[in-house]
């Protein structure tokens, strides 16, 4: 018995199947992932590098070790890729010209250089950190010539910045007034949790810790105002804890100290207690007639007894190792 012919037809699709809410969606799905990558690119472009954008001498020589750091990784990377590209090439299964060694198994020449160029780099970049770890040292004052150092003694607090003017008598919130090219001193701590001093583009991130001053000694180079930051979380109004650092002129500087000094507000223990409480995108404020014992008592947690630390308020040196408190 002779079994029937079945003749097989490919589906029609219809005219308004394209159009269904199935295939809009595919067709959504496939444009996002062709914009996405590009919206992040597009993103990335608006970011600042503040480290490698340097604008000052610590910074500049913080963007070098950087710079040299990621070119010499580079020399390992870089010809790792292209090797790779290239034997993927040479050895396609329809590349009869190839060799074809199956008993192949060592080589001292690619031995030696893929062992000894990183040890090389590796060498190379140990005593790159350790030498700049050392020049580069917060704690060691910036010397030029004869210029007088600027003083600023920097409080940590929920979530804002205290900055006191010791030989001046005045202070600010969340903002700080350098003259260019004049060594600033800061004498750092914390009112409340361990926290993070960093000014990006000056360089040298060093930790405000409770009942314990830590330094760090910058220089700006040109005029500008420069975000500073703290790069350590602590806690809900952190994203807020932003201050900006104004670097002017001599003559512009010192319209800045007589314009903070001509302020209504006073920085006693009473006004400071205040203060202390959380707050977060606090604007910029003005202070005259800074309590000259404030900072001491600060640091000594006489003003936050329910925070104090069950230890003497110590200063960590260069060499860290703890020695008394002391104002320069």
């Amino acid at each position: 018995m002779e079994l029937p012919k079945v003749t097989r037809h490919a589906p029609r699709v219809s005219q308004h199947a394209w159009s269904s809410p199935q295939m809009k969606r595919t067709s959504r799905s496939r444009l996002l992932r062709l914009i996405l990558p590009l919206s992040a690119t597009l993103l990335l472009s608006g970011c600042h590098w503040a480290v490698l954008n340097p604008a000052g001498p610590i910074g500049v020589a913080e963007k070098w070790i950087i710079d040299t750091a990621i070119g010499l990784m580079l020399l390992v990377v870089a010809p790792v890729i292209i090797l790779t590209l290239v034997i993927v090439w040479r050895y396609r299964a329809s590349n009869t010209k190839a060799r074809y060694e199956p008993d192949w198994c060592h080589s001292t020449k690619i031995e030696l250089t893929m062992w000894g160029i990183p040890v090389v780099i590796v060498c190379f970049l140990g005593v790159m950190a350790w030498r700049g770890s050392h020049q580069l040292n917060p704690y060691h004052p910036t010397v030029l010539s004869n210029v007088k150092p600027v003083h600023i003694e920097a409080v940590a607090m929920d979530w804002k910045w205290l900055f006191i003017y010791p030989n001046h008598n005045v202070a600010a919130v969340n903002q700080v007034a350098i003259p260019v090219g004049v060594p600033v001193v800061f004498h750092i701590t914390s009112a409340t949790v361990m926290n993070s001093f960093f000014i990006p583009r000056l360089g040298s991130q060093i930790y405000a810790m409770g009942n314990m001053q830590t330094a760090d000694n910058l220089v700006a180079s040109a005029p500008g105002t420069y975000r500073g930051i703290s790069a350590n979380f602590s806690g809900g109004g952190f994203s807020g804890m932003v201050f900006h650092v104004q670097a002017m002129k001599e003559s512009d500087y010192k319209r800045w100290l007589a314009h903070a000094a001509a302020s209504s507000k006073t920085l006693d223990v009473k006004t400071y207690l205040k203060l202390d409480r959380p707050s977060s995108n606090v604007p910029v404020t003005y202070y005259a007639h800074v309590d000259p014992d404030l900072y001491a008592q600060i640091l000594e947690g006489k003003l936050a007894p329910g925070r104090s630390l069950a230890m003497k308020a110590t200063t960590l040196t260069s060499g860290g190792e703890t020695g008394p408190i002391g104002r320069d």
